[in-house]
């Protein structure tokens, strides 16, 4: 099983209906995961036959090629590698070799050491030297290439962090403190990227650039989303894509968040170049350097969707896929999420055939950081419904869990946590004031008391995060 506490979340003192529940929900997020492991969606989406690869309509025979490059980075990219080097494997006489940009807890090393792909270990969310070092590395790995090449480029979520190639004149640490002062600011993962793309030359489409300018070799760019709505220009930045934001935006970005005086002077510089036209903008849609660029998304967050919907269907819940889109403050959906669940409650549970509801939701929530306590995104969202709920009457069992599929969420060693009837109950029996764990961002610590948090590890997955919502009619 992915999640390690399991015997912590069914605990003894559970009534035999929330236990059951429990468990159905635990079982629904492990199908979950399970369906957005990388290997599970590289094996489903790339097929090779003989020397002829296969991606979705498309095939290319490996025949035409003279050596095969493999970069990229992100949480997921470790294993779509190895996914990668396994077909490889079947295959005689294709030469390649490649590096990876990957966290540095990621839990696959043994693997690493057999592959003939250089697993380079960087930092997530910030970005460090090891990254940098990584990325230059790629850059010279292009710059071996010929118009007879293939590169594939492996990108998932994370990349942004990972994948660290600042446009001259911006240090390393500078970066460092702009991504620390963007992530605690509250901006969105649109916005963050949008600034991202500006600072870099590799984001952007700007590997794209790179590599047309290089050899002209032909890119296949396999992706996994982590971002809302799938769009190859935010998932880890694009750098395989064309960037429609532009140095205007960026700067309004930075006055949005009052940021102009916090962050570095190099940053502030480089931005001040674009804007007044002296450093060229990320290339736009149809420039001549993505002429070869070919970019496969082969799995998002509706993969893990559609495997919950199918289980919980077979548990006799109805399913109501509620929203691909839950974006914003962490803190304010919470509140509001009171009101969807008693709106699906009086819409379905009064029905004399429904008994169980089943509501998920997807995205990516964001928290802006005014305490210094232990959290992350899903943890706060399901603190700040408690703290709504904690004064009414639940006519009806619940159970909630909200993760980052990932594994870690913020900066806790959570995937996210699960709360229900049974939680509510404890709340109020031990007197646990939610209002002091909140204004702290220290939810980590108030399910940690409560002993349900989810723990998992690195899962190697990189998707959006998922909401489950268990509603059951209480038995009179």
């Amino acid at each position: 099983m992915f999640v390690k506490n399991v015997s912590h979340l069914l605990n003894k003192n559970l009534d035999k209906i929330q236990l059951s529940i429990r468990e159905i929900g635990i079982e629904t997020l492990e199908k979950s995961i399970l369906a957005v492991k990388p290997k599970i969606l590289m094996q489903n989406s790339i097929k090779l036959h003989k020397k002829r690869l296969i991606i979705e309509n498309d095939e290319y025979d490996l025949e035409n090629f003279n050596k095969i490059y493999i970069i990229g980075g992100g949480k997921a990219t470790a294993e779509m590698a190895l996914t990668l080097e396994e077909f490889f494997s079947d295959v005689k006489d294709i030469r390649y070799e490649g590096i990876i940009n990957i966290p540095d807890n990621s839990e696959l090393m043994d693997n690493f050491k057999k592959s003939r792909i250089s697993f380079n270990l960087a930092s997530h969310p910030i970005p460090n030297e090891e990254g940098f070092k990584g990325t230059k590395a790629m850059m010279k790995l292009i710059e071996k290439s010929t118009n007879n090449d293939l590169i594939f480029c492996l990108i998932s979520g994370g990349g942004s962090a990972l994948l660290p190639f600042p446009k001259q004149g911006i240090e390393i640490e500078d970066l460092r403190i702009f991504n620390s002062l963007l992530l605690s600011s509250g901006a969105s993962i649109h916005e963050i990227n949008t600034l991202r793309k500006h600072l870099s030359d590799f984001k952007g489409g700007n590997l794209a650039k790179k590599i047309y300018n290089s050899s002209g070799a032909t890119l296949i760019s396999i992706i996994i989303s982590d971002v809302v709505g799938d769009n190859l220009d935010s998932i880890a930045s694009g750098p395989t894509v064309s960037d429609r934001t532009t140095f205007k935006e960026a700067f309004e970005i930075i006055e949005k968040f009052e940021l102009l005086n916090k962050i570095p002077n190099s940053i502030r510089e480089s931005l001040n170049q674009g804007l007044s036209g002296k450093m060229s903008e990320n290339p736009k849609p149809g420039n001549s350097c993505f002429n070869n660029v070919h970019n496969y998304l082969i799995g998002s967050v509706k993969n893990a969707v559609q495997e919950a919907k199918s289980f919980l269907n077979s548990k006799q819940f109805k399913v109501d896929y509620v929203s691909d889109n839950v974006i914003g403050e962490a803190k304010d959906f919470g509140q509001v999420l009171y009101g969807v669940i008693s709106r699906h409650v009086k819409d379905n549970l009064t029905k004399d055939k429904i008994k169980k509801i089943a509501l998920i939701g997807t995205g990516e929530l964001t928290v802006t950081i005014r305490g210094d306590g232990i959290g992350g995104r899903n943890q706060e969202m399901l603190l700040s419904f408690l703290n709504i709920v904690k004064n009414k009457k639940l006519n009806y069992d619940l159970l909630i869990i909200s993760a980052n599929l990932d594994g870690i969420e913020g900066n806790s060693e959570a995937m996210g946590a699960l709360i229900d009837n049974y939680v509510l109950e404890q709340m109020i029996l031990r007197k646990i004031d939610t209002e002091k764990y909140l204004i702290n961002n220290d939810s980590n610590n108030f399910f940690k008391e409560l002993g349900t948090e989810i723990i998992t590890g690195p899962t190697g997955c990189n998707v959006n995060d998922l909401t489950l919502i268990l509603i059951t009619k209480i038995n009179n």
